[in-house]
């Protein structure tokens, strides 16, 4: 079972997303486009999809703190950003699954 999920936000205005029962698993969404100041990334895959209006740009990525999966919405040249570790990835897999597998309800 997945934990539940609290939200805090630092000084910098980030967001972080943390599971309440391990701090392995963070998502941060960022302010901004790109890496921390001084931080190296290398960027081993790119992806981007269309949906509808909005761009998603998918960049699996690794650092000196390690690997991580950048993912990027474009609306219209307004840009958010979540990063999830690669140690959170199948977590964050097995919930889009899950969301994925709800029955849709069409209004009658």
């Amino acid at each position: 079972m997945i934990a539940p999920l609290v939200s805090e936000q630092g000084a910098a205005g980030e967001v972080a997303i943390m599971n309440t029962e391990s701090s392995d698993h963070v998502l941060e969404v960022q302010k901004g486009n790109g890496p921390r100041p001084g931080l190296q990334e290398d960027t081993i895959k790119t992806e981007k999809i269309q949906v509808e209006r909005k761009i998603f740009l998918f960049c699996l990525k690794e650092n000196p703190r390690g690997r991580f999966l950048r993912i990027t919405e474009d609306v219209n040249g307004r840009r958010d950003t979540i990063i999830v570790p690669a140690s959170g990835l199948a977590d964050f897999k097995k919930v889009l699954e899950q969301m994925m597998a709800e029955p849709v309800n069409k209004p009658a």
